[in-house]
């Protein structure tokens, strides 16, 4: 879907929440929902966001599901959804708040699988800050791929610096270019 793709890019969707207890900023649902709807207006897409109470083995969790359409092809239907459970014994909170705390929190993953948010700074996530970047270990070349890339070399449409660059060579692979 092209224009979920230009939605995805151009959707910025800030932290704009304090929760002063914890010192952290955060986003919403509301706040996703907000920064999108210009850009569903502008693509000329529409957006449903609901959620279906469920139970699996015991567990009692609210299902979120985010459609997104495009209103000149409505019979394609992108679908995101995300799970949270409910504590209905969540101190400090009554039934209702519960339930409604576990809609809101699949609502917004769901929204941020279907629109590319990354929450990985999100406190939400439990894991500690890191300076470093994480980096994607490179892929590997299956035998027919690397002949392919071999012929794109030769052909003078692709480098062997950017071969070694994004890809996992193997040492058999690596002694083969040093034959070109």
């Amino acid at each position: 879907m092209e224009k979920l793709v230009k939605i995805q890019s151009e959707l910025k969707a800030p932290k704009n929440q304090r929760n002063n207890f914890g010192k952290y900023n955060y986003r919403s649902c509301e706040d996703i929902l907000e920064a999108v709807k210009p850009l569903l207006l502008k693509y000329n897409c529409s957006l449903t966001v609901s959620d279906e109470v469920k139970e699996v083995g015991g567990i009692t969790f609210v299902e979120a599901s985010s459609r997104i359409w495009d209103n000149e092809l409505p019979e394609i239907e992108l679908v995101v959804t995300a799970q949270a459970g409910i504590d209905i014994n969540r101190k400090g909170m009554d039934i209702a708040q519960s339930f409604g705390s576990s809609s809101s929190y699949a609502r917004k993953y769901s929204l941020n699988g279907l629109f590319l948010i990354d929450d990985t700074k999100d406190p939400d996530t439990q894991e500690p800050p890191t300076t470093k970047p994480t980096l994607k270990p490179k892929d590997t070349l299956t035998k027919e791929r690397f002949e392919k890339a071999l012929e794109s070399i030769k052909a003078g449409k692709y480098t062997v610096e950017k071969l070694k660059a994004e890809y996992q060579l193997t040492e058999l692979q690596t002694k083969a270019l040093l034959l070109l």
